[in-house]
Parts: C-alpha cells; sequence; structure tokens
C-alpha cells in the first residue's frame, strides 16, 4: 500500500499536487531532506524547486504475531504465541517513518527478549494463570523501546501457550486419573451412604416391627384378663385357673381346624392330644412359678 501511495505521488509531483488519504501522512523532502509532515488532504508540491513525497505512514493500528519458543521452570518447552496491537503516533511520524527499517522485527526482538526472560521463572501451571502478566511484561517494555521510535503500543496480549503434544497429552492423562480418582471415592461415599441408610431402615423396621409384637401380646394379655374376669363374674365358683385351661383349649381347637383346613400346611404340634393341652397349661404356670421366685 506504501507502495500504491508512493506510485500516485509522483503522478500527482508531475502535476504540481500529491492527496493524502485520510488515516495516512506523507513525507516531504526538498532536494531529499526532510521538510514537513503532510496531513490528509490535497496538498501542492512545486517539484521545480526540489520538493518531493518520500513517503507514506499509515496511522491505523496494525497487529504482529509472535510465535516464540521457551522453557518453563520445570523444564517444559512451550510456544508462546503473542499479538502486538501498535500504530505511529501522528506527532512523532517523522521518527516513526526515518528511524526505524523494518518495525514488525524490532517489535519482534524486545517480544522475545521479555518472554524468555519471563516464562523460565515460571512453572508450567503458572505460566497459564500469569498469563496477564506476562503480556503486561511485554507491553511495558515494548512501550519504553517503541515510543523513542515515534510508535504506540495499543494493546499486548498474550494469545496461546502451546506446550509439546506428549506433555499435552501427559496432563490431559494425569487430569483424567485425578477425576477418576475423585469418581471413585465419590462412588465408595454414595454406597457407603447406601448401605448406612439400608441397616438405618433394616433397624426401624425391627423396631417397629418389636413394637407391633409387643402390642399385640400386650392386647392378648388385656383380651385374656378381660375375659377370665367376666368369666368369673357370670361364672360363681371358677377360678382364673379354670378358665386359662378353658381358653388353651378353645385355642387348640380353632388351631386344629385351621391346619385341618388347609391342605399345604406345614405345621406339626407334637403331642397333638387334647389332653396335651393341660400338660401344656402346666408348664407354663410351672415356668412363670419358677420365675417369679427368681425374682423374689
Amino acid at each position: 500500500m506504501n507502495a500504491l501511495f508512493l506510485r500516485f505521488g509522483k503522478m500527482g509531483q508531475a502535476l504540481g499536487c500529491i492527496q493524502v488519504p485520510q488515516s495516512t501522512v506523507a513525507m516531504k523532502e526538498q532536494f531529499g531532506k526532510f521538510d514537513e509532515v503532510l496531513e490528509p488532504g490535497c496538498h501542492c508540491l512545486p517539484w521545480c524547486i526540489g520538493y518531493q513525497v518520500a513517503g507514506f505512514l499509515s496511522l491505523r493500528v496494525q497487529q504482529i504475531d509472535v510465535l516464540c519458543e521457551t522453557k518453563t521452570k520445570d523444564n517444559v518447552f512451550v510456544t508462546v504465541v503473542a499479538s502486538i496491537q501498535y500504530r505511529p503516533l501522528s506527532e512523532k511520524a517523522s521518527d516513526a517513518f526515518y528511524k526505524l527499517t523494518n518495525t514488525k522485527e524490532q517489535i519482534q526482538a524486545y517480544v522475545f527478549d521479555v518472554i524468555r526472560a519471563s516464562v523460565p521463572r515460571m512453572e508450567l501451571d503458572a505460566a497459564f494463570e500469569q498469563k496477564n502478566e506476562i503480556a503486561r511484561a511485554v507491553e511495558d517494555e515494548l512501550e519504553k523501546a517503541m515510543s523513542a521510535y515515534g510508535y504506540e503500543i495499543v494493546q499486548t496480549l498474550i494469545v496461546d501457550i502451546e506446550p509439546d503434544a506428549q506433555v499435552k497429552r501427559a496432563m490431559n492423562e494425569i487430569n483424567a486419573a485425578a477425576r477418576l480418582r475423585v469418581a471413585a471415592n465419590e462412588k465408595a461415599e454414595a454406597e457407603k451412604i447406601l448401605q448406612i441408610k439400608k441397616a438405618e431402615g433394616e433397624a426401624e423396621s425391627k423396631y417397629l416391627s418389636g413394637l407391633g409384637i409387643a402390642r399385640q401380646r400386650q392386647a392378648i394379655v388385656d383380651g385374656l384378663r378381660d375375659s377370665v374376669i367376666a368369666f368369673s363374674e357370670n361364672v360363681p365358683g371358677t377360678t382364673a385357673k379354670d378358665v386359662m385351661d378353658m381358653v388353651l383349649v378353645t385355642q387348640y381347637f380353632d388351631t386344629m381346624k385351621e391346619i385341618g383346613a388347609t391342605s399345604k400346611s406345614s405345621a406339626v404340634f407334637i403331642p397333638h392330644g387334647p389332653g396335651a393341652v393341660k400338660d401344656i397349661a402346666a408348664q407354663i404356670r410351672e415356668g412363670l412359678l419358677q420365675a417369679e421366685s427368681v425374682t423374689r
């Protein structure tokens, strides 16, 4: 683009005038010596007295991407990609035009110097975490160096830090192993919670079952007591022993009736004669009397 502007400038000089585009300045010389900076617009250049345009300088923001290979403190080689946005200062346009032959190579050299001085002091993880600090160090160094040549550093970005492919693969495997370990711990904790909840549920179930059995037996005892009292009041001369014998006989026959009505029953009572009820009752009474004597 600079060559194109110079071509049109020379055509304009043949007519004694020159046009400078927007966001661009031109370097005016007289007999090869710098005279002034031409702002955008139309300017008269009487070539007959030695005036000419040496070249054009764009004032727009430009960008250069720099790839710098270096190593970290833990000896991992990485490629750091830095994007530098810069532009010439209009008030120092002559310095920007005359003092530097190749602006991009100059910027690239400073970027290499700062990155290769900063990154080797960091480990790989810290380099990823401190990208902004690296970019700030590069920008500060470029700002001090390039301002003397009439350039302003608009923005400095560390776009990427790319380690070697084998290092990336190893890092991914380490992260995968760590996540698998966390997943295994979480799974074990979940199974532990399930076992605990299951045990708590079984304990609660057995507790409630025991309460149900206790209430059932209490109800049976209350019913038997009420039956004994009612029978003793309605039938004079009977004792509690007589009533219990009769209740046991009644329960015995009810049980035998249920067993006989079920063809698939596997319950067996030994002995099963009616006279055995008396023996069972005697055994129950004897057990109660022994328990009472032990308590005393």
